[in-house]
């Protein structure tokens, strides 16, 4: 389970039932619907990078590359 998430899920007041899971694994349906959530993220910050990158705004294409990236890395959700 992703540490960042876990801590999310307490912060939530959630943890209880992020951690009703086996072996204390964290429950995978919350952990599925946060790591959702991320992804659905991603694929926005990958589509206003797209659309910089075709209007010729490289700079602002790789910092929401940049910024999408460290979000992938925080919550382990592949980009």
């Amino acid at each position: 389970m992703n540490k960042r998430l876990k801590q999310l899920a307490e912060q939530a007041s959630v943890s209880s039932l992020w951690m009703s899971g086996t072996d204390q694994q964290g429950n995978p349906i919350l952990e599925k619907f946060a790591k959702l959530i991320v992804a659905e993220c991603l694929k926005i910050a990958k589509n206003r990078e797209d659309e910089f990158e075709s209007a010729g705004l490289l700079d602002e294409s790789n910092a929401v590359g940049n910024v999408a990236y460290r979000i992938s890395r925080q919550f382990g959700v592949k980009r």
